[in-house]
């Protein structure tokens, strides 16, 4: 075995970077959109302070900021606002209704049913607001047949993954793709062109999602499954033996250690009195609390008064239980374009503007925590799950603005209008693009002006739709392809690849370059995993003189294959918060489906294509 010479200091430079890039990317604790920014800066100077030279001509590093106007990239952004349209409209919630009441009947085939539907939905748009619709709906039909939402959830997103690798605009892996591989000469793939491997491998896979992947995930309980209250309204009565009695109001916050809220006093059945902390309290008078039963019945003891239900006059106790009968338990997701991102409860005000009280947090498989009064301090980050209590009108209309993904009980969908224009700008745009009238870079960018321009969404819905390390992470992966490119690095790849593989026939060099593409896009993101990938496929093929297609493709569908690892793509983080999964459950799920898909590509792109 040969291997190839090393490459001049520029090559070695880049690739040394590359390294320290893929290093970066698979740090949680370092936000990915710092990360990429970094890399880009290192970049940029290090070719501006040390010119490259070829053939005659100096590379200028300024040309590494192209990336911000690729045309893939351009794409990618005009799909994520065209899709929030969608989402905004309730354009998909038809096809949630239909799943819940086909759900009655036959549980097993509407479960595949969905998967089937999840798929194919998202070929063509991204899979984020079929996961965001589908989400409330299989946790809703879980609350009613008593099954467990965990067996559902995780093959769903899945579903959404496989459906993306059919076509050039199922995901912007696939764009990513085309567009470098395009860049580099390789002729332009267009919409359907490798639909039939993904097709066979795809259907392969959802029968596994169907039939063996529930069984492979542990019963787990989600919180939501207790539909019970946790906050009460009650009134705790002033007795003659309590130590208020002749005292101001800020006497009881002094004995409860400021612990109990009060949102009224009542001097007389329906009448209320200034509430002020100075306001001095009589035998008789009635405060208005809201807390936990503990909490409630720990006051009860403290001030040595009478615990009431709100509009009786029997005391609580075991015959006279607390309720609430108009209160409802929900849960609300948070995701990409939600103005919670990035902020807390108090400074967005959610107690005010919603009417909920918030009960706890869940974070990125941790369990559910109570925080108590910290709770209204924490940043939100995407994915985050809140517990919340609050009339069940009041959860009816957060689920109308769209501004966060509720879970809950009942199903009632948001709908518009224009549901049937949203739908026909998404349409346009896949049929301009699929019969060549107009590329998806151009196509798209109109259907997202057609969708503000008619009012589906509103530009502060274009923006949030936006994904600043999807940006970022794309112009990034570019500048480091065209440096790898430019450099000879990515050649040398190439041909480091192919001798080390020695004398191996192409289909098994195929086969492991799309086994080593996997592995990267369940550790860093799949869009550098693409974009640094297709270089190398195409170097690989040069070196072995065959059709470079297949090697690209093994790019595409290795890229693709996030399933073995929560942050390997952000839909995944939606339903491990969702379902309460661990890191475990999804490679004990997710690794089979990668080597399984794996498998059965490896067979079919060397007969296909080979």
């Amino acid at each position: 075995m040969t291997l190839p010479p090393l490459p001049d200091i520029h090559a070695l430079a880049v690739l040394a970077l590359t390294a320290v890039a893929l290093i970066l990317f698979s740090r949680k604790k370092t936000p990915l959109e710092t990360s990429s920014l970094i890399i880009l800066l290192i970049l940029t100077v290090g070719f501006e302070l040390f010119p490259y030279q070829s053939g005659g001509e100096t590379f200028h590093a300024v040309n590494f900021f192209y990336g911000f106007g690729n045309e893939a990239l351009i794409a990618v952004c005009a799909l994520m606002i065209a899709g929030q349209g969608l989402l905004r409209t309730g354009s998909l919630d038809p096809m949630g209704r239909m799943l819940a009441r086909l759900w009655k009947k036959s549980p097993s085939l509407s479960f595949l049913l969905t998967l089937l539907l999840g798929a194919f939905i998202s070929a063509f748009i991204n899979n984020v607001p079929v996961v965001v619709l589908l989400l409330p709906v299989l946790i809703s039909v879980s609350l009613r047949t008593g099954a467990p939402a965990s067996s559902v959830l995780m093959p769903m997103g899945f579903s959404t993954l496989l459906g993306g690798t059919a076509t050039t605009i199922g995901t912007s892996t696939n764009l990513l793709v085309v567009s470098v591989a395009a860049d580099m000469g390789f002729k332009r793939l267009e919409m359907f062109d490798f639909v039939l491997p993904a097709v066979i491998a795809g259907s392969i896979s959802i029968l596994y999602l169907w039939q063996i992947a529930p069984r492979l995930i542990p019963k787990i309980d989600i919180t939501l499954t207790d539909r019970s209250p946790r906050i009460f309204t009650a009134h705790l009565e002033v007795t003659e033996n309590s130590p208020l009695v002749g005292n101001p109001l800020s006497k009881a916050f002094e004995l409860t250690d400021n612990a109990m809220k009060v949102s009224a006093i009542e001097r007389g059945e329906g009448k209320p009195i200034y509430l002020h902390p100075g306001a001095i309290l009589q035998t008789g008078d009635h405060l208005v609390i809201n807390d936990t039963p503990d909490q409630l019945k720990e006051f009860e003891k403290v001030l040595h008064g009478t615990l009431f239900p709100v509009g009786s006059n029997v005391p609580i106790d075991s015959k006279t239980p607390l309720e609430a009968t108009d209160q409802q338990i929900a849960e609300i997701v948070i995701y990409q374009g939600s103005p919670l991102k990035g902020t807390t409860l108090k400074k967005y005000h959610f107690a005010q503007r919603t009417g909920m009280t918030t009960l706890a947090i869940h974070r990125s498989g941790k369990k559910l925590k109570r925080y108590l009064d910290k709770i209204s301090d924490i940043k939100l980050k995407q994915g985050d799950i809140l517990l919340v209590q609050g009339a069940r009108e009041r959860i009816t209309e957060l689920k109308k603005n769209t501004k966060v993904l509720v879970l809950d009980s009942t199903m009632d969908l948001p709908y518009s209008r224009k549901v049937h224009l949203a739908l026909s700008i998404m349409l346009g745009i896949i049929l301009t693009a699929a019969f060549g009238i107009l590329p998806i870079a151009i196509s798209a960018p109109c259907g997202a002006l057609f969708m503000i321009l008619t009012g589906c969404i509103t530009w502060r819905d274009a923006t949030r739709a936006l994904n600043v390390q999807v940006v970022l992470i794309v112009v990034t992966s570019l500048a480091l392809g065209k440096a790898m490119l430019i450099t000879g690095g990515a050649d040398y790849l190439g041909k480091l690849f192919v001798a080390l593989s020695g004398d191996a026939p192409a289909a098994l060099i195929l086969s492991g370059l799309m086994l080593l593409m996997a592995i990267f896009t369940n550790i860093i993101s799949n869009n550098a995993t693409a974009v640094i990938g297709t270089p190398i496929a195409l170097s690989i093929a040069q070196q072995l003189n065959l059709d470079p297609e297949p090697f690209i493709l093994a790019v595409l569908f290795g890229a693709n294959m996030s399933f073995a690892t929560p942050m390997a793509y952000k839909t995944n983080l939606l339903v491990m918060n969702a379902g309460e999964y661990s890191f475990a459950d999804f490679l004990r799920v997710g690794t089979p489906l990668v080597l399984l898909m794996w498998g059965v590509l490896s067979v079919v792109l060397p007969v296909i294509y080979l």
